[in-house]
């Protein structure tokens, strides 16, 4: 494999997709150059010029870039972002990324996400943010901005007044009741 093409794939080159496309012999799975997926071992890594070659050599296309141009159904693609934010909960995330990371508009990532989970992806981000920070302070005697940084709050005053204003009660008040979850 070239060192181009490699330098692509690490930093996810947009400038190369449709030039070549890349496969990982131990997932099956092939890739645009600029899919957001972990970086593969260099060494699993196999290059092709076209998708149907890739699909010839019985790859099958990634979920997460459509290197087939064929999109996916709204409910798997929602559930995919869902379970991005339910892997990434800690990480800072927007709308933008996460645009970025599903290939498409923030206009219809949200929509759709909304239309699918009741929520938006935003919201759906802060519950998971809050699940994990309940569950460390009833099994932890971290402190509270701790916990704050820990779920992806790093401002402990937005972290309280946010968990408040989802829970009723302040980080220190939830910890006190010993309320399980």
């Amino acid at each position: 494999m070239q060192d181009r093409y490699w330098q692509a794939i690490i930093g996810n080159d947009a400038s190369y997709d449709g030039t070549f496309y890349y496969a990982v012999t131990t997932t099956g799975i092939f890739c645009r150059p600029s899919c957001k997926s972990r970086v593969p071992k260099r060494e699993n890594v196999r290059v092709f010029p076209d998708r149907q070659t890739a699909v010839a050599e019985h790859f099958r296309p990634c979920k997460r870039c459509r290197p087939d141009g064929i999109r996916l159904p709204d409910e798997e693609w929602v559930d995919l972002i869902a379970d991005y934010i339910k892997e990434s909960y800690t990480e800072p995330i927007t709308l933008s990324v996460l645009a970025e990371q599903f290939y498409a508009s923030v206009y219809h990532l949200q929509r759709t996400f909304k239309r699918l989970k009741g929520v938006t992806p935003l919201t759906y981000l802060q519950q998971q943010r809050i699940e994990a920070a309940k569950k460390l302070l009833i099994e932890t005697d971290k402190p509270v901005n701790a916990i704050g940084a820990l779920v992806g709050v790093a401002n402990a005053a937005h972290f309280a007044t946010v968990f408040q204003k989802k829970t009723g009660v302040t980080p220190s008040e939830f910890r006190q009741s010993g309320t399980t979850i």
